[in-house]
């Protein structure tokens, strides 16, 4: 499951969402705002994270600037204890599954998320020879195939 970190007034976070319902991605809103964040929600995105907290805070937000916050001298727990208490430090939006993790909205990056044998009927992996079909005709054909697969184990 696709869980995505927004916020309301955030244009990149409609962009993902949008793009996730445009794809038929189902996914997991959690508005940093409403929804306090967790140190669980922290250590997901660090495990995807190949910079640790350098890919997911902003060093530059304006809480960083008031209380004069140096990252380098602050412990793991203190950091997440800081974005805890102050989750507008985060980049935004973060959307991450359990192997990946894209931090901000990238047209071409968030294609990560579709899942594999989409992308395979997309590209037309398996199309007879000679053959190319459409973007929608691939996505009703992986629906398809879902939905037999459903029928399947019932």
């Amino acid at each position: 499951m696709i869980t995505i970190y927004t916020t309301p007034s955030c244009s990149s976070c409609r962009k993902a969402k949008k793009w996730l319902e445009e794809h038929h991605l189902p996914y997991e809103e959690k508005n940093l705002f409403s929804n306090r964040i967790t140190a669980n929600d922290i250590n997901l995105m660090l495990r995807n994270a190949e910079n640790g907290f350098e890919d997911i805070i902003s060093t530059r937000s304006k809480i960083f600037k008031e209380q004069n916050l140096d990252v380098d001298s602050m412990s793991v727990n203190q950091l997440k204890d800081f974005i805890i208490d102050n989750p507008s430090v985060l980049k935004r939006p973060i959307i991450l599954d359990d192997q990946k993790m894209q931090v901000g909205y990238n047209d071409e990056e968030i294609r990560v998320f579709i899942p594999r044998r989409l992308r395979q009927l997309v590209m037309c992996a398996d199309c007879p020879a000679g053959e190319t079909c459409d973007y929608q005709s691939a996505i009703k054909r992986y629906f398809e195939e879902i939905k037999k697969e459903q029928q399947k184990s019932y």
